[in-house]
């Protein structure tokens, strides 16, 4: 190798600095040791090593021919050269020196099991381009194991998702190196998560863990309800020990080899109850969570581990999802029916619709309290038309509860019974900021905001916060809130409440039926907000949900992909008659609220916006001062034809960001598998954004974006201010936050 560069460093030689050369999860390694943090000891065979190793098997020329003939769309050639690159790799011999060294490191280290982790990296880009797409190797023993390991993740490097990320990607695929972490395993006794903040609130007053027998990856899947603590920070004093009964623990498997890796074991009757932590070991491992805390100057969200009587961090990542304290904390004194653990705030009634199974998520319909054992990434669909969500299992980190709070409904988990004491069909409200269920739909008293709250959204911005609503109850609550207006009125959820196909009722010649219910719900918002906008979408069903509405089976094809089939203007040109009906009832509202604007979604062609504006006209709705025309930004022929769509004539554009990125990346944005790369961030969807805005500033056109992104990420939000976005649209929940990123970011370029 080069002078100064290194084949093995150890954890305490590395810090941020060195990701270049031992990736992200090296990194962190490295930070936590110098921290005095308990992780389990371990070395880094570096990135400098993989390229070595190349330069000197000389299998670089092999590999590169068989790259240049591949078309990586053929996914059975694909397969067939991942393979023959992946055997190239592992029929290399290793560097005689490098194998003595990773030898007497795992020597030195005192042998055992270990962990054999892939950290991809590559200069100026970040890991997570890469995540999830090499190897990890659980449980390795002995000396030429390991050394074996490390060249199988380096051959992971050519799986053929990776190189298919990288050809897409326009990645060098020689420019990318490897990183490889060998880490001592600890065989947990005990396991679980640690939040440095409340993350059902995000009260950064409290510590909260969660623990279960055995290893960690039960509380995730949902499987086990694990104990939860709750730490108050100031004094790490206990306020809260909720005990969960686990019934049997996963264990790695003791006969190895090709086995199962972990295995269920049975725990004694006796134990099933028992608290899994001692209230000292809590107290340390929460020091723990305050001293990452203050190390990262950020919340985190923490992996640990107990074995025999020393706690390890496994791992520790910033927490992503932090929300301010929900305005409304509904005070409810109705006899409880249920008790779990909260897992998502607010507070919803609805029909209850227990669910075993993921093949009968199609029973869910919008409204709906899906209830379940517990939920997995099939869920997903039904998840997002539910109003709440109660399950009999899991934990706060269990999939539903993370999945709730990214979808802003209320969820409690744990709640043992939920499956067998209720029925289908019975109206229940479920609140998720206590943990508690109760039957029928109740009625709540509001409680003031948190002063820290109120101080967040009173900051000032240049920059427009709107708020993203659909549900007209919400209207008065959040219009009483420091919001610009309403970026994005979603039609759905009002035409779901009426129930009825459109031309089901015109058939039936209840069409003004449909404009009167319909104008209600809208004129709700406009009422409550004016004078302030009201962007309202024009509805957006695709087939599959029309289908679900009464007569919907009569008018609705079956679509194989209904997200890339009949929906938004292509629908409006179509089928004039029920478009009509629509802008009937917009038209109503506006006679008494100007406040209300309209904007179009998926537009998929120039001469489709063209021709919904001309229906527009004709019925009376045309551009004017009071009355403001946007599209929806969420089809890449948007951006490649900017300057056509704005020429047409509209003043506003609102970049839907979920279905731009689901749509460059051509990644299904419900994919579990596909998450690690769905990301708003990636260089394809930044240059789209950056068109978009800059584009619409040149033309004299706002532009919006609608989505959590700029909540989420605030590198984005700074980007998007620095080209000069008009507003960002949230969910309530985010206002403050994102008042606050804004502010942040404005400060920042005026410091410039």
């Amino acid at each position: 190798m080069h002078q100064g560069q290194k084949a093995i460093v150890w954890f305490n030689e590395v810090t941020k600095k060195d990701v270049p050369t031992v990736g992200g999860k090296g990194a962190n390694l490295g930070e936590m040791t110098n921290a005095n943090i308990p992780v389990p000891t371990g070395f880094i065979v570096t990135a400098d090593a993989y390229f070595d190793f190349f330069r000197k098997s000389k299998v670089k020329d092999k590999i590169g021919n068989r790259l240049r003939s591949l078309d990586p769309d053929n996914s059975k050639q694909l397969q067939q050269i991942a393979a023959e690159i992946k055997q190239l790799i592992l029929d290399a011999p290793m560097p005689a020196e490098l194998d003595k060294e990773i030898q007497q490191a795992y020597i030195e280290m005192g042998r055992g099991l270990v962990a054999v982790r892939s950290s991809a990296t590559a200069e100026d880009l970040p890991e997570a381009s890469f995540a999830g797409q090499q190897r990890t190797f659980l449980n390795v023993q002995g000396e030429k194991e390991v050394v074996a390991a490390v060249q199988e993740c380096w051959a992971s490097l050519f799986e053929p998702r990776a190189i298919f990320y990288r050809h897409h990607q326009g990645f060098d695929h020689f420019k990318v190196g490897i990183a490889v972490p060998v880490q001592k395993m600890v065989q947990s006794q005990a396991s679980g998560v640690m939040f440095t903040l409340e993350p059902v609130t995000s009260d950064s007053d409290k510590i909260v863990i969660e623990a279960v027998y055995g290893l960690g990856e039960a509380i995730v899947s949902g499987e086990v309800t694990p104990d939860l603590y709750i730490i108050d920070k100031e004094g790490l004093r206990i306020s809260t020990k909720k005990i969960g009964r686990q019934e049997w623990q996963l264990i790695r498997n003791p006969a190895g080899g090709d086995k199962e890796a972990n295995i269920k074991v049975p725990l004694q009757p006796s134990s099933q109850t028992e608290q899994k932590l001692s209230d000292e070991d809590i107290i340390s491992l929460a020091k723990l969570g305050k001293q990452l805390e203050d190390w990262y100057q950020f919340p985190q969200d923490i992996e640990w581990a107990k074995e025999d009587k020393e706690i390890f961090i496994v791992q520790t990542r910033p927490v992503t999802t932090i929300k301010e304290t929900a305005e409304v904390e509904p005070e409810i004194t109705a006899p409880v029916l249920l008790s779990g653990d909260k897992a998502s705030p607010g507070i919803a009634s609805g029909p209850v619709k227990i669910i075993y199974e993921a093949s009968q998520i199609d029973q869910v319909q919008e409204g709906d309290i899906l209830v379940a054992e517990m939920t997995t990434p099939d869920f997903v669909p039904a998840m997002k038309r539910a109003v709440a969500i109660v399950t009999n299992r899991g934990g706060r980190t269990a999939h539903a509860a993370i999945v709730s709070r990214e979808l802003g409904i209320p969820c409690v988990v744990g709640v043992e019974q939920a499956t067998t004491i209720l029925t289908n069909g019975q109206v229940i409200t479920v609140d998720g900021s206590q943990g508690k269920i109760y039957d029928g739909k109740v009625t709540r008293r509001i409680k003031t905001t948190a002063v820290a709250d109120i101080l967040r959204e009173a900051i000032r911005t240049r920059t427009k916060v709107y708020v993203n609503l659909a549900q007209p109850e919400l209207a008065e609550i959040v219009a009483a809130r420091n919001v610009d207006g309403v970026g994005l009125l979603r039609a759905e959820f009002m035409i779901a409440q009426i129930g009825e196909h459109p031309q089901h009722m015109i058939r039936q010649n209840r069409g003004r039926e449909f404009v009167d219910k319909l104008y209600q719900g809208i004129n709700t918002f406009a009422k409550a907000f004016d004078p302030r906008p009201v962007v309202y979408r024009t509805n957006d069903f695709k087939t599959n949900e029309y289908r679900k509405l009464q007569g919907g089976e009569e008018y609705e094809a079956i679509e194989e992909n209904p997200m890339l089939g009949y929906r938004g203007a292509s629908r409006y040109i179509t089928d004039i008659e029920v478009f009509k009906l629509e802008i009937e009832a917009i038209k109503k509202v506006r006679q008494n609220y100007k406040n209300l604007w309209v904007m179009i979604p998926f537009v998929r062609t120039v001469d489709e916006l063209a021709r919904t504006k001309e229906i527009m006209e004709a019925e009376g709705l045309k551009r004017s001062e009071d009355f403001k025309l946007w599209m929806m930004v969420e089809v890449p022929s948007n951006i490649f034809l900017m300057e056509k769509f704005l020429e047409l004539g509209i003043d506003g554009i609102s970049i839907g960001s979920n279905d731009l990125t689901q749509l460059i990346l051509g990644i299904d944005r419900d994919s579990e598998k596909l998450a690690e790369i769905f990301d708003e961030r990636n260089e394809a969807v930044l240059i789209a954004l950056e068109r978009a805005i800059k584009v619409s500033k040149a033309m004299g056109v706002t532009s919006s974006i609608c989505g959590q992104a700029p909540s989420v990420y605030p590198e984005l939000t700074e980007k998007l201010v620095e080209w000069g976005i008009t507003s960002v649209s949230v969910s309530p929940d985010m206002i403050g936050i994102t008042r606050e990123i804004i502010a942040k970011a404005e400060a920042r370029l005026e410091g410039r």
